[in-house]
């Protein structure tokens, strides 16, 4: 496990926090709202929130795992990833708990504009994402245990998060608010495709996580997909999620007729075969911490390059 001597309080906060894991919640927002405004729906202050309320649910959920993982058993000394301050002792497991538990209160209150821009749908979506937040490695049937982790952030942090920032904007332009079904907004097939490479580059993160924790995890019972189907399968699914990222451009090019500046998200395949070479060949922490966090890297540049394919026909 990573030194934890001589760590302060705050240095530890940090750490719990994993600020390192913002571009996932970040990336479906900057996505979401470049298509709303490519699709003239562009709002603000429903863009403002809804990032605040992914920013809150991916620091909730971060603490959660924190301390969810240390109550069960699965961050060990042999842990070869970053060090993660319960099982490390650096704060009360019950500090870490309330601050689980006050994350996701402010992530909730924060959603009340979108609730009330976007009405009812937008609640339930809100309260399933902090369910599933906790629910991901806690509560009787935790999600990451069950092989089911890499489901749960392809469709929240990719496709829930992605459409539903660009359907808050659209219902807030549309002025309807308090709906209690949903609104009829425009192009929401579009916000959807759009969302898949978010969703599959949001889940490559946890994809390299399992296989550097593949061996921990086999022995404290942690079954991730590739405890469950091994190393071979692990690596699969990154490739497959390469994939989905980078022809989904063309795609939305060919299909949905999207602006043809959407395939500037492939300036960033570069990057992407440098990490995967590493995601094929490696399986220890020296290698693979570094690539996790390149990982992230390529999510934030792969949205951003994408983003402004959908920007650029507004602003030229």
């Amino acid at each position: 496990m990573t030194e934890t001597a001589e760590v302060s309080k705050t240095r530890a906060w940090v750490m719990a926090a994993r600020p390192q894991t913002l571009p996932a919640a970040a990336a479906p927002v900057v996505v979401g709202t470049a298509v709303a405004a490519y699709g003239d729906v562009f709002d603000p202050l429903a863009a403002t929130m809804a990032f605040v309320g992914a920013a809150l649910i991916q620091v909730g959920t971060n603490f959660a795992n924190d301390y969810y993982d240390a109550k069960q058993g699965a961050d060990t000394e042999d842990r070869e990833g970053f060090t993660r301050v319960t099982a490390g002792g650096l704060i009360e497991p019950g500090e870490v708990k309330r601050a689980m538990v006050l994350t996701f209160a402010l992530a909730v209150i924060s959603g009340t504009y979108l609730v009330y821009v976007a009405g009812v749908p937008i609640l339930v979506v809100g309260l399933v994402s902090v369910a599933c937040g906790v629910a991901y490695t806690g509560g009787p049937y935790p999600l990451g245990y069950h092989g089911l982790g890499d489901v749960f952030v392809f469709v929240f942090f990719g496709l829930v998060a992605v459409t539903g920032t660009y359907y808050v904007q659209a219902a807030a332009v549309l002025g309807k608010p308090l709906a209690t079904g949903l609104v009829a907004v425009p192009d929401l097939g579009l916000a959807l495709v759009a969302s898949l490479p978010v969703a599959a580059l949001s889940t490559n993160i946890l994809v390299v996580n399992n296989v550097r924790d593949r061996e921990e995890d086999a022995r404290t019972g942690k079954e991730t997909v590739v405890v469950k189907f091994g190393y071979r399968f692990g690596r699969a699914e990154y490739v497959t999620m390469l994939a989905v990222a980078y022809l989904t451009p063309v795609a939305l090019v060919v299909a949905l007729d999207a602006p043809l500046p959407v395939l500037a998200a492939w300036l960033s395949l570069p990057l992407a075969v440098s990490v995967a070479r590493t995601v094929l060949t490696r399986t220890d922490g020296a290698a693979l911490n570094p690539a996790l966090e390149r990982t992230g890297q390529l999510l934030a540049l792969y949205s951003i390059l994408f983003a402004l394919g959908f920007l650029a026909p507004v602003v030229v």
